[in-house]
């Protein structure tokens, strides 16, 4: 597997359609590719869904971006502080960046970082869809 790579795949809060502060950052340093999956678990905390790894036939849904500068180290610590790598001391990160295959919508593979949710998800209901969107706009229709 690559140590390094220029894309990200995202899956929640850095969607375009959350049109988090943190989504302006990303669009000034990474390109958009495409609509994108990878294998994994979206799984229900309440308050928000969070991915994790999977080998099975699950899949998260999300979008694939292409850093747009030469050195993006800067880019991804800033990243990796938006996602809780850094925590107060003595405390686990929230989650980990690694390299994933991502399957771009209408076809190719690439491989991109993605932050997965460093926690136990063990008895937490999965979320079949794999989808964020899906998940908070269901959530919204039941409050």
């Amino acid at each position: 597997m690559i140590s390094s790579s220029p894309y990200l795949f995202v899956y929640s809060s850095l969607r375009r359609g959350f049109r988090q502060s943190a989504y302006n950052y990303l669009i000034r340093y990474f390109n958009f590719v495409s609509d994108a999956k990878v294998r994994g678990v979206l799984s229900d905390f309440g308050d928000k869904p969070v991915g994790t790894p999977t080998e099975d036939d699950f899949f998260l849904i999300g979008e694939l971006y292409q850093l747009n500068i030469e050195n993006g180290s800067y880019v991804f610590g800033q990243l990796d502080d938006y996602e809780g790598l850094f925590p107060e001391d003595g405390q686990p990160p929230l989650y980990r960046r690694e390299i994933t295959t991502v399957y771009a919508e209408g076809g190719g593979t690439y491989e991109a970082w993605i932050y997965w949710y460093n926690g136990d998800v063990k008895g937490r209901p999965i979320i079949a869809s794999g989808d964020v969107f899906e998940y908070v706009r269901s959530k919204m229709g039941r409050s």
